[in-house]
Order: structure tokens, then C-alpha cells, then sequence
């Protein structure tokens, strides 16, 4: 039969596939657990014979010499696969560091711009936001302590945040972004 298929005689390689096929395909499926693939495997294996068909003479035990040759491509497959995965991994890794790191730049320069906005607004709404925010007083008890009316705090906090809506307004779909984090 090797020396039909060194000849090219097709009759000759259409036997070996036919006898080898299905054991091959079921030893390549132990390998990559996935038929589909071990059924590529093989035939790229075969494609492989037939393109050395001119050495099949050499062949001494064609059987171990498949078995080895869909074995090597085995191995071939899971490194390459090993590989898209650890690439795929760290390119992910890389992703979560590089937004964390984008994030925490985003969250300083808030900071930072909250600090001047908080600075530029009029002294009792500063203060009036503060004790609202910072030290999460209630509206009554910020009345008392700058013993202005109830009414008074809402319309300084609310002239407060009204200027710090519009001083800090790139930094809104940030905000909603890290609000929505916290809360899972």
C-alpha cells in the first residue's frame, strides 16, 4: 500500500483514510476534547501524508507512524491555544490595570478640581455644603449651627450645587460611572 502512495496512486491513500480515520479522530478528541477539532487535526494530518507521499516507502509501521504524526499536531494545537489564551489574559490584565489607572487619574483630578470649585463658591454656601455633604448634617441641624432658617440651607446648598454642577460638568459621566461601581 506505501508503495502505491509513493507512486501518487490516490486508490492507495483513500484506503489508509478510510482504515485510519475514525481511530485517529478518536485519539485526537483525547487529546483537544472537541471533535470538530480533533476531526480538523486529522485531516490536516492525512494532508500532511499525502504531501510526503513520495517518502511513504520509509514508513516502516504506518499505524504508529500516523498515531505519532496526529499526536504531534495535537500538541502543535494545544500550545497554540495555550498561547491565544495567555495573550488573551494579560491583554485583559492590561485592560483592568490601564482603566483602574485611568480611573484613579480621573478620580485625583476631581478631587483636585473639587477643591477649587468648592474654594470659588460664596463662603456660607461652601460651609452650608460642607457640613450637608462632609459631615452629613441634616438641614435642620445646619440651620442651627448658622443659625439661619431651614429654608435658608436649601437655597444655599442648592445655589451650591448649582455652581458645582456646571463647574464639574465633565466629570458627571465619571461620577455616575464610579456611583454605579460603588453600588454593586
Amino acid at each position: 500500500m506505501l508503495a502505491e502512495l509513493a507512486k501518487g496512486q490516490e486508490r492507495a491513500f483513500d484506503y489508509i483514510f478510510r482504515k485510519y480515520y475514525k481511530a485517529l479522530c478518536a485519539q485526537a478528541t483525547v487529546y483537544v476534547k472537541d471533535i470538530d477539532t480533533a476531526q480538523g487535526i486529522v485531516q490536516e494530518s492525512f494532508i500532511k501524508l499525502w504531501g510526503k507521499r513520495e517518502q511513504a516507502e520509509s514508513i516502516k509501521n504506518l499505524p504508529s507512524y500516523l498515531t505519532s504524526m496526529v499526536r504531534n499536531q495535537c500538541i502543535d494545537y494545544m500550545r497554540k491555544v495555550n498561547v491565544i489564551n495567555k495573550t488573551h489574559q494579560q491583554q485583559s490584565l492590561n485592560d483592568e490595570a490601564e482603566n483602574t489607572t485611568e480611573n484613579l487619574v480621573l478620580a485625583h483630578e476631581f478631587e483636585e478640581k473639587l477643591i477649587v470649585a468648592l474654594s470659588n463658591l460664596p463662603e456660607r454656601c461652601r460651609i452650608a455644603f460642607e457640613y450637608s455633604r462632609f459631615e452629613e448634617l441634616t438641614y435642620p441641624e445646619i440651620a442651627e449651627k448658622m443659625d439661619i432658617s431651614v429654608k435658608g440651607v436649601e437655597a444655599l446648598i442648592s445655589r451650591a450645587l448649582k455652581t458645582l454642577r456646571t463647574e464639574l460638568k465633565d466629570y458627571l459621566p465619571l461620577l455616575l460611572l464610579l456611583y454605579k461601581i460603588s453600588q454593586l
